[in-house]
């Protein structure tokens, strides 16, 4: 399963700890979780969001607005796995859990790895999971560019609204693996930043540079939700790129709403790792 971050070889678990022939460990926490995050230049405390990222995101995704999104990507994958008796599946950039627990809930034959850079978003995927009583979950604490586990080790790897490294992944997937890109349609909160700024708009197509595989499916998944108090309004805010980077005066024009709709729009790409990789 897990590799060592710092010698690349094969971990293994004895009682509540990780470790390697070399004698590196890692201690599985309290939670459930290992930290494997020992890259060069992060620091494993600081990494990913922050507490007030996760928090937001637990809240707004618990109210249940991007549950038909959730549920739509575990119906591909299912789909894509049929013929796979039990499949390993690592969710890459996993969050604070949310998508991964409804994923490992709804593929209950797979096995789920999902890392995060984030540590207070690895710490509450381990408890949703454990809350949730799901037992095919692992997490760790890792970089989706260094991805802890042994080469050609998973059937599929699914990425929501993640970072994608197209070599890493590669390397991680048995022949003709699958993965699984979720990424915002152009559309996506079109009326929240009507609201933030003068001239709103649609979010860009991201390019992957995913030269490693072939594009075998894209499915645009839209419709509207109606946010009905102004806490799932700032908590929504709260969790995207553009709280960062939004004037106060404009913060302050959303802050006064108490109702907004909006559309919640997805692309969902589905690609094929190429033979000779």
């Amino acid at each position: 399963m897990y590799v060592c971050p710092v010698c690349r070889k094969r971990l293994k678990r004895l009682g509540n700890v990780w470790h390697c022939q070399f004698g590196h460990s890692f201690d599985i926490s309290g939670k459930g979780y290992v930290n494997l995050l020992t890259t060069a230049g992060r620091n494993p405390k600081n990494a990913g969001d922050n507490a007030e990222m996760v928090r937001a995101r637990t809240e707004f995704l618990d109210r249940g607005y991007y549950r038909p999104l959730a549920e739509k990507t575990a119906d591909i994958m299912a789909s894509l796995l049929e013929n796979t008796a039990e499949p390993k599946i690592i969710d890459s950039g996993c969050g604070e859990g949310y998508y991964t627990c409804i994923y490992a809930d709804r593929l209950k034959n797979a096995s789920f790895w999902g890392i995060d850079i984030s540590k207070k978003a690895v710490a509450h995927c381990a408890s949703r999971a454990r809350k949730a009583a799901l037992s095919n979950c692992e997490f760790a604490v890792a970089s989706s560019f260094e991805l802890p586990f042994r080469d050609h080790f998973a059937d599929l790897i699914v990425c929501t609204f993640a970072p994608v490294a197209n070599d890493e992944y590669a390397r991680k997937l048995r022949h003709g693996g699958r993965l699984v890109v979720v990424s915002p349609s152009p559309r996506h909160l079109f009326e929240l930043k009507s609201v933030l700024y003068d001239q709103p708009y649609e979010n860009k197509p991201n390019i992957y540079g995913l030269n490693k595989f072939d594009l075998t499916d894209e499915v645009n998944f839209e419709y509207a939700v109606t946010l009905k108090n102004s806490v799932d309004i700032q908590n929504l805010f709260t969790m995207t790129p553009y709280y960062y980077k939004t004037s106060a005066e404009s913060a302050a024009r959303l802050n006064q709403l108490d109702s907004l709709e909006v559309t919640c729009g997805f692309t969902i790409q589905t690609y094929t790792k190429k033979r000779g990789f």
